[in-house]
């Protein structure tokens, strides 16, 4: 019987496949060891926080997602690239800002009308490593029980290193904000948009209403600016470190105007009026985490992605908390009691997750006009 042509193909291309693969680890500096398959590309050691994200899509915006600088990206779904990698509008910055990626399966041949490359090829595009073949629930049980860790992916035969680097040391939000201001207009209004790190599908939702939108640098001062309203980004790592944004926010908030936080910039808020933060053992990472609206009573689920929070006693006694998070009743929204000051810990903006609070980026707008 006559060979079938697509059998061959494709055993050849599982071939080329077998022989690009190494053998490879996870070592975390608590001593836990997890055996994997790395592309043969990778030859040195690739340190970063390890956490975990829950979701069965929307990889891509989460590697593109400058909150997750300076970390290792588990994905607990077992299944990541069915569908490939589309093209770089759709993502949520220009680049991929995770220091590494874990994964069970990495699917190659992927199946989407939107589809422009595989992932392991658009990891090696971006020289970001990635190890698969891990048993990666494993992996999320000893995060969730003992906490996020320092850890790095490495040749199966390679020494074992001395020090791990903490991540979270570093100014993370200084490596991924942008280096110059930026204005787009759109209306009769203006607001200052701080990047810390912001991600693309905010800018679309704010964009939907009639605004000037200045976007600035994390570090910018805009306190002598002309302005109706102020928006406070995402972004990575320990919100102290972002010493330059919270005095530049504190000299505007005598001013009563509007201001808006998302994620590092409900902590950045919460700095600002004298609060305090402190390190989640494990954090939130996922696309359905449960928040109820405290005044309301009503409850959401949330795209979220954190490592921090905001220390609910250490609240001025002007403020309130306006959201909880229903798993672990962590402080999940603040607010102003009587100014227009708000914020939230989630991602209202989505992508990926549902999109259930857009109607925050409405308040925002009603409080400017």
């Amino acid at each position: 019987m006559n060979s079938v042509p697509w059998r061959s193909n494709i055993n050849k291309v599982l071939e080329a496949m077998i022989d690009n693969w190494i053998s490879g680890k996870i070592l975390l500096e608590s001593g836990e060891v997890f055996l994997g398959k790395m592309p043969a590309w990778q030859k040195d050691f690739y340190f970063g926080e390890f956490v975990f994200t829950t979701g069965m899509s929307g990889y891509v915006e989460s590697l593109t997602d400058p909150s997750f600088a300076g970390q290792t990206l588990t994905f607990t779904y077992p299944l990541i690239g069915n569908y490939g990698v589309p093209e770089s509008s759709l993502f949520e910055s220009t680049k991929i800002h995770a220091r590494g990626v874990v994964v069970s399966q990495a699917i190659q041949h992927f199946s989407h009308f939107q589809a422009k490359q595989s992932l392991l090829d658009w990891l090696k595009q971006e020289k970001v490593p990635v190890i698969c073949e891990v048993d990666t629930r494993q992996l999320t049980k000893v995060l969730r029980t003992k906490g996020v860790a320092k850890g790095v992916i490495m040749p199966m035969d390679a020494p074992i290193p001395t020090h791990f680097p903490d991540p979270n040391t570093e100014h993370l939000v200084k490596e991924v904000s942008r280096k110059k201001s930026e204005l787009r207009q759109g209306g009769t209004h203006k607001i200052i948009a701080v990047d810390c790190g912001m991600k693309e599908n905010i800018l679309r939702n704010l964009q939907r209403f009639p605004l000037d939108i200045q976007i600035v640098p994390f570090d910018y001062d805009f306190s002598q600016d002309e302005f109706d309203g102020v928006f406070l980004s995402n972004g990575p790592g320990d919100p102290e470190r972002c010493i330059e944004t919270i005095a530049h926010l504190q000299k505007i908030l005598p001013l009563k105007k509007p201001i808006f936080g998302i994620c590092l910039g409900a902590q950045i808020l919460a700095l600002a009026i004298g609060a305090k933060t402190y390190k989640l053992p494990f954090g939130h990472r996922g696309q359905n985490q449960p928040c109820l609206d405290v005044l309301s009573q009503k409850a959401y689920l949330t795209s979220q992605n954190h490592g921090y929070a905001i220390d609910e006693k250490s609240l001025p006694a002007d403020w309130q908390v306006t959201f909880r998070h229903l798993n672990d009743q962590t402080v999940a929204g603040i607010a102003h009691q009587t100014l227009p000051y708000f914020a939230v810990q989630f991602h209202p903006e989505a992508a990926p997750g549902p999109h259930d609070t857009q109607f925050l980026f409405e308040k925002f707008y009603e409080h400017i006009v």
